[in-house]
């Protein structure tokens, strides 16, 4: 999903990268002077309706859940964008994708990535003293791309299904669109491929022992650290250790639920062992469910876009619909963060720039502008608004790329386009222009099901809101200093650690 792998490694973050500064907390009337901790937890395509703690019918997330009891729980977080790429970049630089330059998924054989003159958090917390690792497939351990994204011996489910990587010569085969079967996907550690194909079966147990070692190694060293760790979970089910007896349809991703869920609670209780007190752990997605996979892909919950889906199509992943882009959201730092709060502030991926850099005491870059907000105050229970306005870029589904054409204001969503991804029966719904905005009422309306009446009342005091805050935002947009990525394929820019194994095949010795 996307080479911001190429920004993370020019920029040099690793074990021993990221930075913070000077903070004085009062811990149960205690006053410490150290810097917190910071632990992000990035998971992929995952549903609202996936966390146990926001849909009773899910039943799979015993950690997560707990996390949720002994933390704050957000009911209105949303990704910036409703796909990978662009969504990621904006938690990396506080900056929707018309000013960062990342407006769509980067491919395996992209030339760059996250445009160079953006600022990343790596690069503001580096002037801070932070240790810092990165683990998933965005920088120091992972895979640089979904897991799907090339082929492995051990596939993952997928649907249609994948085939293994080729064992040895022969004729190319005539496979399914959407599989990758020339090259094998990668295991990099810093700069290096350390495993061609990588064994997907093993990815969440390498990942968790990777992620509690640097939690370990930086406790040890005194220093304050960030941890970012982007899953590749969920997206489709990786192979899994612990199948249920019938192995099929929503079992699998059932089990794929379980395996994160338990890879997050690795995590959260080395943190409770080593950092408790000085930890925040913000665990969050990136994106809706990919509805495509059918029985494979995860729950929107309440949020059914019935609108769109009465036009055709889906309204999840790609789409500016609720099942798009609003996301499970938990914050875990004991002492500072009040326990079992279920926040119903408006809030946003954006906004973990901020809050982490204000909470290091630590500045922004000056010279741009930022569309995420700090939100310390919601997290320690002070303030509940969050955000008045958010906007909500075009993601595949309808229109341009990145381009702001849905606007959620206070309790409103207007449409000024609407069109429905691929669904599981394979059908799309039509991209629709509004001149006049499709406008929800989200506390009416959930499931975005029958929009206001616009000769009505409530449409007529909402509209010229709406066209306000949106030109406000692309005259600010305009003024800024923004960037361009470069979306240029190359296939010798293709991952490969042995050209003259077929698939590119190496091990780690």
């Amino acid at each position: 999903m996307g080479w911001l792998f190429l920004k993370v490694l020019l920029v040099g973050v690793s074990f021993s990268g990221f930075l913070y500064p000077l903070v004085d907390f009062c811990f149960n009337g205690k006053t410490r002077g150290q810097k917190p901790n910071f632990v992000i937890i990035l998971a992929d395509d995952i549903g609202w309706g996936d966390l146990g703690a926001n849909w009773a019918e899910t039943k799979d997330t015993t950690n997560l859940d707990k996390m949720a009891s002994e933390g704050m729980r957000f009911v209105d977080f949303h990704a910036a964008a409703s796909t990978c790429s662009p969504s990621r970049a904006s938690l990396l630089t506080g900056r929707l994708g018309l000013r960062n330059g990342v407006t769509h998924n980067f491919a395996v054989t992209s030339v760059g990535g996250l445009p160079l003159n953006e600022t990343t958090l790596a690069e503001v917390l580096q002037q801070a003293g932070y240790v810092t690792g990165m683990i998933g497939f965005d920088y120091y351990f992972g895979i640089p791309y979904s897991h799907d994204m090339g082929c492995t011996d051990t596939p993952g489910y997928n649907h249609p299904p994948c085939p293994a990587c080729p064992q040895g010569d022969g004729p190319s085969r005539n496979l399914q669109r959407d599989c990758y079967t020339d090259v094998a996907l990668p295991l990099y550690e810093n700069l290096n491929i350390v495993e061609q194909p990588v064994n997907l079966s093993s990815l969440a147990q390498k990942y968790a022992e990777k992620a509690t070692q640097f939690i370990q190694q930086a406790s040890t060293s005194g220093r304050p650290f960030l941890l970012y760790v982007g899953l590749a979970h969920m997206h489709v089910p990786l192979p899994v250790t612990q199948l249920p007896a019938a192995p099929q349809g929503g079992r699998l991703y059932g089990a794929g639920l379980r395996e994160m869920d338990g890879l997050v609670g690795q995590i959260k209780d080395k943190v409770d062992r080593t950092a408790k007190g000085n930890t925040f752990l913000w665990f969050t997605g990136d994106n809706g469910p990919w509805a495509q996979k059918c029985e494979l892909a995860g729950s929107v919950g309440p949020f059914t876009g019935l609108w769109q889906t009465r036009q055709g199509g889906c309204p999840a992943k790609q789409t500016t619909w609720e099942g798009g882009h609003r996301v499970p959201a938990l914050a875990y730092w004991p002492g500072r963060v009040p326990v079992n709060v279920t926040s119903t502030a408006l809030l946003s991926v954006l906004d973990i720039f901020p809050t982490v850099v204000a909470l290091a005491q630590a500045s922004l870059p000056q010279g741009r502008r930022f569309d995420g907000v700090d939100v310390s105050e919601v997290l320690f229970g002070q303030s509940q608004p969050g955000h008045r306005v958010l906007f909500h870029p075009n993601s595949g589904a309808a229109g341009e790329f990145g381009v702001l054409q849905t606007v959620r204001l206070e309790r409103y969503k207007a449409f000024y386009i609407t069109g429905g991804a691929r669904a599981c029966d394979g059908s799309t719904g039509p991209e629709l222009q509004h001149k006049f905005p499709l406008i929800f009422n989200l506390e009416d309306d959930i499931a975005e099901a029958v929009p206001l009446e616009r000769g009505g009342a409530e449409y007529q005091a909402v509209l010229p809101e709406v066209r306000k805050v949106l030109a406000d935002v692309l005259q600010d947009i305009a003024n800024d200093n923004i960037s361009k990525a470069d979306y240029t394929q190359d296939p010798s820019v293709t991952p490969c650690c042995n050209p003259y194994h077929i698939a590119c095949r190496c091990q780690a010795t």
